[in-house]
């Protein structure tokens, strides 16, 4: 089981073209995992997964996984709104060596929970690699409810969910009725500590981005069960998680990793770079963790 701090890596591009900066992503997962870092998602959301063709995606996979070189797992984002497109995302991801999928419920189409229940259970059927679901209705208008989640996770290779509504009860739901096994992952940074001091397996962090190795050793203590040295490291951390969604993600991140000196402040439309109002707000939250 993938565990602890694990990193919704953001896709670096060109200031001028726009396009991947491969030289920059190869330098960011070498920093990811010589910062501790447990693992790293490729082209999820906060990869800008939504504006990547399909070769680029599966490109970007591709050098990431060839980068950390079996150093630390790699985790695919291959989900799409088309279930014939999920499927052929994780199948390119499982050719080129990823270790497990995270699959985002297919936006926009408002499938039922039968719905998703078939299109989760057809792209693990196609492909043998280990898949983690992913929900976050705020971004896609889908919501899969708690019920449908553990029906998933009797297939075998269906192995955990990303679980990003930061609704704690929903959480402690998963983890009390769970099989053995099936991981729970936050993906909301701000909640993060409780679910992992909850029971929960990690935290597939925006936040991660800009402040790795607080954020793994933050992971390590609360998955350790050491509540007070999790909620020191952790207020560190809070204005960051609160401000890195003061713009949608990943504009105010992409911000302050450029902020780092790590990569361009680049993204395609229709994102736009963060706004000169809220640089100073985003700055102060790397001043609390300490990074600037």
């Amino acid at each position: 089981m993938i565990t602890g701090s694990i990193v919704a890596l953001v896709t670096p591009m060109h200031p001028d073209s726009l396009e991947v900066d491969w030289p920059a992503l190869k330098r960011l997962v070498d920093w990811h995992i010589e910062q501790g870092s447990d693992s790293l998602v490729a082209v999820g959301t906060t990869g800008e997964s939504a504006t990547l063709d399909v070769g680029e995606h599966a490109e970007v996979i591709r050098v990431v996984v060839e980068q950390a070189a079996g150093r630390i797992p790699i985790i695919a984002g291959t989900g799409a709104n088309s279930t014939r497109e999920a499927i052929v995302l994780t199948q390119s991801a499982a050719d080129a060596g990823a270790d497990a999928c995270l699959l985002v419920t297919p936006y926009y189409n408002k499938p039922t929970q039968e719905g998703l229940y078939l299109h989760y259970k057809a792209v693990a059927e196609a492909v043998a690699i280990d898949q983690i679901l992913y929900n976050v209705p705020g971004r896609t208008a889908c919501d899969m409810l708690p019920e449908t989640v553990l029906r998933l996770s009797a297939i075998d290779n269906i192995v955990g969910i990303k679980e990003a509504t930061g609704d704690m009860q929903r959480a402690r739901q998963l983890i009390a009725e769970r099989p053995a096994g099936f991981a729970i992952y936050s993906g909301d940074d701000a909640t993060a500590r409780e679910l992992m001091l909850m029971g929960g397996n990690g935290d597939i962090s925006v936040t991660a981005n800009v402040a790795p190795k607080l954020m793994s050793q933050m992971c390590a203590a609360a998955l350790a069960g050491d509540a007070a040295t999790a909620g020191e490291l952790d207020s560190k951390l809070a204005p960051l998680h609160r401000d890195l969604f003061v713009e949608a993600n990943p504009i105010p991140v992409k911000w302050a990793v450029a902020e780092l000196g790590l990569i361009s402040n680049s993204l395609r439309l229709p994102m736009t770079p963060l706004s000169a109002a809220h640089h100073q707000l985003v700055r102060s939250a790397m001043r609390s963790a300490e990074l600037v």
